[in-house]
């Protein structure tokens, strides 16, 4: 079997190294790619993930049997179903289907027709009507940008001078939909779930990621600087209940409606005193969550894509290891940072996974802001966040900063 992933991070890099131990394929390519990743893959930089006619021609010319696409922005973007209009297999959302993460204002009406649990939600379209809400409003509240926002869209408000500012910032080019929601107090984690038409499996696995740049869940939104699995302080009653309550409604949801979803849909969900909510999903695995899932993940996921495929049971096996993760970014990330700093000390054998590196001359340079997710096992959450961080200080770089804290939650909870 030939299989062509689409993307460029640290997400893409994870899902073509587990797939290059799945004895059903024999070929990998990614597009674009990146140079971390040509000892598992051929990588074909010189074709732009936004160029879909490209795509569609290399899969077509290349008898690729199924493409599986990384980021979010080619799948709200039509790409599946240029693929599919093709007759090309393609594991991600159809471009109607992708809404679910394209438009925070579609999942929450979505949400709020079939009663899944989120928050209270307000939407205003200019920054007259936003202005005026907040005088009103209860705080903290959270304010989202609508459409995609890699992760940094997000604001919390604590007050109404935080809230005009927030305002500002995101009606600051032109007019367009805010949602404003209601402040959820609880404990976050992901859960990915494996959905196709109605027919939806929810990994048994979960993960915690830290989305605030600095130690302590402090500073701003991030696309996310390190992740951990499993959850040990979440009892699988919540998983299940998560699934009873979301999971599976939003699938028979999306259903109904004739979106036709299959592919990973990535639920953001948080503990309240009422049970699992929404907080927020995504059209494809998390980044860096992915990362650590299949890192622990023993089963195959070529296997687990062709069982969501033929509607069969999907059995996941993973190691007992616990596996936490931790970012590097560029100084300055999320706002502005330089690119072209050296970074070396890593290997790449699975301990590292590369989001914004280049490789020039005989050097990797940075290209972005999460440069590089550094990997660590161990048989507790303890032992594996020592490993992680022991594998951060390998990395050689003047240019990137880190937090210090990821997994903390969980050995604090034992």
């Amino acid at each position: 079997m030939k299989v062509l992933v689409i993307g460029a991070g640290g997400r893409e890099h994870v899902l073509a190294f587990k797939l290059k131990q799945s004895p059903l394929i024999n070929e990998i390519h990614v597009i674009p790619g990146n140079g971390a990743m040509k000892n598992i893959a051929t990588v074909h930089t010189d074709i732009d993930e936004a160029n879909h006619e490209k795509i569609v021609d290399f899969a077509k010319t290349q008898n690729v049997s199924w493409v599986i696409i990384g980021p979010e922005q080619p799948l709200t973007e039509g790409l599946t179903d240029k693929l599919q209009t093709e007759n090309i297999k393609v594991f991600g959302p159809n471009e109607a289907a992708a809404q679910i993460e394209g438009s925070k204002l579609f999942a929450k009406q979505l949400m709020e027709k079939y009663d899944i649990p989120t928050a209270a939600y307000k939407e205003t379209n200019n920054k007259t009507d936003a202005l005026a809400y907040i005088d009103t409003c209860e705080f903290p509240i959270v304010l989202k940008k609508d459409g995609l926002a890699a992760g940094k869209g997000v604001i919390i408000a604590n007050n109404i001078d935080e809230a005009r500012e927030g305002i500002d910032i995101l009606y600051s080019e032109e007019n367009g939909t805010v949602v404003f929601e209601q402040f959820l107090e609880g404990e976050e984690f992901s859960l990915m779930t494996f959905v196709n038409q109605d027919y939806a499996v929810p990994f048994d696995c979960i993960a915690q990621d830290h989305k605030r740049a600095f130690d302590n869940d402090e500073g701003p939104n991030t696309g996310g600087m390190g992740a951990y699995c499993p959850v040990p302080h979440i009892d699988k009653g919540m998983i299940e209940r998560t699934n009873k309550e979301i999971a599976q409604p939003i699938a028979q949801a999306m259903a109904k409606e004739g979106y036709s979803f299959f592919g990973v849909l990535y639920i953001g969900a948080i503990i309240t005193k009422d049970g699992p909510k929404v907080i927020e999903f995504n059209a494809r695995f998390g980044d860096p969550e992915a990362q650590v899932l299949l890192t622990r993940m023993e089963s195959d996921l070529m296997q687990h894509i062709l069982d969501l495929e033929a509607k069969q049971p999907i059995q996941f096996k993973w190691k007992k290891d616990a596996v936490v993760g931790v970012m590097l970014a560029s100084k300055g990330y999320p706002g502005t940072y330089n690119k072209g700093e050296v970074v070396s000390g890593f290997t790449l054998d699975g301990r590292y996974f590369v989001s914004g590196l280049n490789k020039v001359d005989q050097h990797y340079v940075t290209s972005g802001g999460r440069v590089i997710l550094a990997l660590g096992e161990g048989s507790d959450i303890s032992e594996a966040k020592a490993n992680a961080y022991e594998a951060v200080d390998q990395i050689q770089s003047n240019a990137l900063f880190y937090r210090s804290d990821i997994s903390d939650k969980a050995i604090k909870q034992k």
